[in-house]
């Protein structure tokens, strides 16, 4: 109970809360200021050109949202411009509407932050079509839209102004949440009652979602002067912390063993579930953290940890104690990745408790953060480069623009009333790139506006009362605007009771309105489902070649700075965590492409369950390689043995030639060159490994056995 309770607390101080109350004060204020003054359509139109910037407030850095916007409303001048007077002919609006149709969906190929401002340009487009505004009043009419862009953009920025570090606090305490939730499913492969395959796809599952949340705190973090180049307390704790949470991540992932085989060994000994119940405790600390950085407050020691943990250890030492021929190596190794995780919670406590954070930061100056982060490129030969059909962006601008035509055509043939922009509306918002993410939204916004058409039907019967109505609309409004990237179908449910009591304010009917808003819906879904199936479709069999041979380009590099470690060269933290970067993130690509693929028509999912064993051994691979990593990073070892170099050098080369495979024109970014064996001693063979050794040398024979059915696995795939 206390714990959806913290969990209900947590939305309330999140980012979707936070964006839902910015966008609905942005859209709100021009109405009411100029309702009080005496002119409501003013306020309107004010409103509507707030309306269609707020689609550009995405998170990220200030500097990029101030920018966005900016283009944004430029933009919105001079489409509704254009659209005002192209209105006037029916064939210069469906020219025109296939023109820009296509022009802004093509500018997906610059980012997300590019494809909305694409978005904005269309809504601006979609909502002038119908407006019923006497040719030589269009100039004022759009500049009026102007003036509630540009009011809503300073609006955002003076908001962000005022609390710098709050979105950045609630990106970071979101991913921490992520973490802990990963932890947990990494605790149940430790559960001998939990089913490990149907756990490696709830992992996979859970990569993408912490992978997604960490690139977002990158892009706030460290593309932000402010944060990154201030030394107050609450920039250097922020970046502190997500620093620690990135290495906590990787030790999650470095305690990944043979779960059949450890559950073989150690069932009996009860110490797995020991191991379990330790790793949830962790998860509880993390969700402490998490809520306490959410809530702008201090976090306070959930749990003692060292307690439990020398308990643990006591357990694992009697484990072997008890059982001479049963050796515990694996268990301790395993409890030296459990200690790592708490002292990373212990310092991130510190951090909020003491002055240590002012020391610590130096000590992270080794690594560059700029380095962390994509740089988006928007030369024109992108744009360009992508006027062909191998491009997907291409194909899915191409389909918008038929689809976009085709709409308009049926709504002024076919819709009931005069919002036949509703069909137009629906078809930007579902057509997605994706066959299978056109096919969640279309099921999402047919949901959610039956279920919203009866919600507000119902609000509109039984609450007469105006003021009442008021409340509720503000209510639903932030609804809307706070789950819309959090989850869209529950957006929809808030958004059509709003627009339906916005309508009855407006003095428009209530039935003929909400049965007018379902048909349109369903005309334009229909119309959208129907062509992403059939109209240049794009399924992720044709493009999943490329998230492969990204993560086996990924895996490669990795490997390579452990065996250039095992060489005796000198690799910094930077390089280690850069490449360990990559391989998350490549990883949690491949793993989303393979979750689309799965909600595709059967015909169109090809090789799915060797793509899928694919993921599974890459996930094991990347653990494997960060366990090494780790072990490297914190001890380097005094006498390199020539197998060890020759295990990774294989590895690393049944990799490359399974890139070769795909005949790719993808660069190996590792350089090719052999290392000499100088720096290991001839002698080397004669000395004996230590235990530590052993693990790394057995470790390194099981990442070439990965990489062996890798290879095997990519042969289907080719």
């Amino acid at each position: 109970m206390k714990r959806h309770q913290r969990e209900i607390k947590s939305f309330f101080y999140s980012q979707y809360f936070s964006d839902g109350l910015r966008m609905c004060a942005g859209i709100l204020a021009p109405s009411l200021i100029m309702m009080e003054l005496g002119e409501f359509d003013i306020g309107l139109t004010l409103s509507l050109g707030a309306l269609c910037i707020c689609t550009i407030d995405s998170p990220g850095p200030l500097a990029h949202k101030r920018n966005g916007m900016a283009i944004g409303n430029l933009l919105l001048l001079v489409v509704s411009l254009i659209t005002g007077y192209a209105r006037l002919n029916v064939i210069t609006l469906g020219i025109e509407i296939t023109a820009f149709a296509f022009l802004f969906s093509m500018l997906t190929v610059y980012g997300n932050r590019a494809a909305s401002v694409g978005t904005a340009a269309l809504l601006i487009m979609i909502f002038m079509m119908d407006k019923q505004v006497p040719p030589a009043e269009v100039p004022v009419f759009c500049l009026t839209l102007l003036a509630g862009g540009v009011w809503y953009m300073v609006f955002a920025m003076v908001f962000f102004g005022i609390r710098p570090y709050r979105a950045a606090q609630q990106t970071l305490g979101e991913s921490v949440a992520d973490v802990a939730r990963f932890l947990r499913i990494k605790a149940d492969f430790y559960d001998p009652k939990t089913d490990i395959d149907e756990n490696y796809r709830k992992l996979v599952l859970a990569q993408i979602q912490v992978s997604n949340h960490q690139d977002a705190v990158r892009e706030i973090l460290f593309k932000s002067r402010l944060l990154v180049k201030e030394s107050t307390a609450a920039s250097r704790i922020l970046v502190l912390t997500f620093n620690d949470l990135v290495d906590m991540f990787e030790q999650i992932m470095a305690t990944h063993y043979d779960y059949t085989y450890i559950r073989d060994r150690f069932e009996k000994t009860g110490i797995l579930t020991e191991v379990n119940s330790f790793l949830h405790l962790i998860a509880d600390d993390l969700d402490n953290i998490g809520y306490a950085v959410l809530a702008n407050s201090r976090p306070e020691k959930l749990n003692n940890l060292n307690q439990a943990l020398e308990n643990l250890k006591n357990k694992i030492d009697n484990v072997g104690n008890d059982d001479k021929e049963t050796s515990n190596l694996v268990l301790k190794k395993i409890l030296i990745n459990l200690r790592d995780l708490s002292k990373s919670i212990t310092n991130i406590y510190k951090y909020y408790h003491s002055k240590a954070s002012e020391g610590l930061l130096q000590n992270a100056g080794d690594v560059e953060y700029s380095k962390f982060v994509t740089h988006q490129d928007f030369a024109p030969h992108i744009f360009t480069d992508n006027l062909t059909l191998r491009s997907g962006a291409f194909k899915h601008a191409l389909r918008v623009a038929l689809v976009c035509l085709v709409g308009f055509i049926t709504a002024k043939n076919f819709s009931l009333g005069g919002h036949s922009y509703w069909v137009l509306l629906t078809i930007i918002v579902i057509l997605k790139p994706g066959f299978s993410l056109s096919k969640q939204r279309n099921y999402q916004r047919l949901t959610g506006t039956i279920a919203g058409g009866v919600i507000g039907i119902a609000i509109l019967y039984f609450v007469p009362d105006k003021t009442a109505q008021f409340i509720i609309l503000v209510i639903l409004m932030i609804g809307t605007y706070s789950f819309l990237r959090l989850n869209y179908v529950v957006a929809v449910i808030f958004m059509t009771p709003y627009v339906l009591i916005l309508f009855k304010f407006l003095g428009l009917g209530l039935i003929n309105v909400a049965q007018e808003r379902i048909i349109d819906t369903l005309i334009g879904s229909g119309i959208a489902f129907i062509a992403s199936y059939l109209i240049f479709p794009t399924w992720e069999f044709q493009l999943v070649q490329e998230s492969l041979k990204a993560v086996i380009n990924a895996d490669v590099n990795y490997l390579q700075k452990v065996s250039e470690s095992l060489a005796g060269k000198d690799v910094t933290t930077t390089e280690y965590k850069l490449a360990r970067k990559d391989v998350y993130v490549n990883s949690a690509n491949l793993s989303a492409a393979f979750e689309r693929m799965t909600s595709e028509p059967k015909s169109k999912q090809r090789n799915i369950k060797d793509i899928h064993k694919f993921v599974v051994l890459n996930h094991i691979m990347a653990s494997y390689t960060a366990n090494i990593a780790t072990a490297l990073i914190r001890n380097k070892l005094q006498n390199p043995h020539a197998d060890m170099q020759k295990l990774i050098k294989k590895s690393i080369a049944v990799l490359k030639d399974t890139l070769q495979k795909f005949n790719t024109l993808l660069p190996v970014t590792v350089a090719d060159q052999q290392l000499t064996e100088t720096s290991v001693k001839q002698d080397a063979q004669s000395i004996p490994l230590t235990e530590d050794e052993k693990l790394m040398k057995e470790q390194l024979g099981f990442i070439h056995k990965i990489a062996v059915d890798m290879a095997k696995v990519t042969d289907g795939l080719v």
